[in-house]
């Protein structure tokens, strides 16, 4: 990753080795998209690792969308209450917040950055439904973001 670049996973481990997987399949998943996005590239092995079905085809879709405006990321990206639930059957569910007031896009052909102003709409609420691959990997099937998500408001 980029050096202008930085995570804050405010994510402790819960003590169940199936939550802190997700927990930590989850924060790689994340940073796999950014990955994705610094390499231009929406086809990107290592966010494909994480992501199946309706997940995949949405993030090809954002990443893409980087990739067509010839856009990267800058800044510092903070992530906040995690709660996850872990089935029986092999499935979790994971719902989280992001803080993005500190992060922005930045214009690779110029090296202009586009900063914003912290808003309501700095902060995003996700909703993620999991499974446990042959590997072992909790890999993303279903997301749903909240852009302005009144839940995720400081």
């Amino acid at each position: 990753m980029p050096a202008d670049l930085s995570y804050r996973f405010d994510w402790p481990a819960t003590g169940d080795a199936d939550k802190d997987a997700v927990l930590a399949d989850s924060e790689r998943s994340i940073k796999a998209v950014d990955l994705a996005i610094v390499r231009q590239d929406a086809l990107d092995e290592a966010y494909r690792y994480f992501y199946d079905g309706e997940a995949a085809a949405g993030t090809r879709k954002f990443i893409q969308n980087y990739v067509d405006h010839k856009a990267g990321l800058t800044g510092a990206y903070r992530f906040y209450d995690p709660v996850v639930a872990v089935a029986k059957d092999g499935t979790a569910s994971f719902s989280y917040c992001e803080d993005q007031g500190k992060a922005y896009v930045k214009y690779l052909t110029s090296d202009k950055v586009r900063k914003t102003e912290v808003t309501a709409k700095s902060y995003v609420g996700y909703r993620t439904g999991l499974k446990k691959n042959a590997k072992g990997v909790w890999v993303i099937g279903s997301i749903t973001s909240e852009v302005g998500s009144a839940e995720c408001q400081p």
